[in-house]
């Protein structure tokens, strides 16, 4: 990490937390990084969370938490994994997320909260990087650095954004301990178990005939709701789940739990999955 931050970033320990953090929240938000020297994540996270500080131009404020000098603030906020980000405003944690994010899923973290103030850089549109494009530059990457083992992670993701399956298991299987219990890794193997489900499965329109043909056909039914769920309709895909789990709950050693909850893993809309886990416990409980 460098020595000298940026504007907009400070380091912050037990010493001046209140008065950086809690205080200063009252003013803006503040996005708190918990990292420690030794993540590799916390190096590809640290840097594009600066580089968006300086870009929203004063809009939040970057607090900095080494965790290895910070225990005790590390565990007033129950951090049990780094890199841990958490957003503070009004002297309250709105939000926040483990792991290391792309840029773009940042933006969107961001931007529910926070704005670019006036003066800070405008963005230049570029065209998205395909999957293939990015599992080339990464593959080179990698060669040019191989002790940075989080760009493997990287590389599993794009495999897999690229339907290439296997090798986006065999990229995962091959991560340090460390990095395979990473909020990416977790979220990936999730939807590797789901793209598992339906190799060898009918095409979307037979399962929904089945369906419509015998509502009782849970073997369809939960084949539809991975479909769905994976092609682009995931509260479609839940209702499915739901629909299992609450006339045939122990069906295949309760599958549609275990579906649901793999679901909730790979879903990246916050409200969606807290509405279909508020309908998940009524059910259960």
């Amino acid at each position: 990490m460098s020595t000298t931050l940026p504007s907009h970033v400070i380091d912050v320990d037990q010493s001046n937390f209140e008065a950086e953090v809690l205080q200063a929240s009252l003013d803006a938000p503040v996005l708190v990084d918990f990292w420690a020297t030794w993540c590799g994540p916390c190096k590809t996270l640290g840097p594009m969370l600066e580089k968006l500080a300086a870009e929203y131009n004063g809009a939040f404020r970057l607090a900095k938490v080494d965790v290895d000098k910070s225990q005790q603030l590390a565990a007033m906020f129950g951090i049990r994994s780094v890199p841990t980000v958490m957003l503070v405003k009004d002297g309250q944690i709105l939000d926040g997320f483990a792991g290391a994010l792309p840029e773009g899923q940042l933006r969107q973290f961001l931007d529910q909260y926070v704005q670019p103030l006036d003066g800070a850089p405008a963005q230049e549109e570029a065209a998205p990087e395909t999957p293939e494009e990015a599992i080339s530059r990464l593959q080179q990457e990698i060669a040019a650095t191989p002790d940075r083992p989080e760009l493997k992670l990287d590389l599993a993701l794009a495999l897999m954004r690229a339907g290439r399956a296997d090798a986006a298991e065999a990229e995962l299987d091959a991560l340090p301990a460390n990095l395979a219990t990473d909020a990416r890794a977790v979220r990936l193997r999730n939807q590797l178990d789901l793209a598992r489900a339906l190799e060898g499965a009918p095409a979307l329109e037979e399962l929904q005939r089945r369906v419509a043909a015998d509502g009782g056909d849970w073997a369809a039914r939960d084949l539809l709701g991975v479909r769905l769920l994976l092609e682009g309709d995931p509260a479609a895909g839940l209702e499915q789940f739901l629909a299992i789990l609450e006339k045939a709950r122990d069906w295949n050693d309760g599958a549609a739990k275990k579906r649901l909850l793999a679901a909730f893993a790979t879903l990246d809309d916050a409200g969606l999955v807290g509405r279909y886990r508020r309908r998940m416990a009524s059910l259960l409980f």
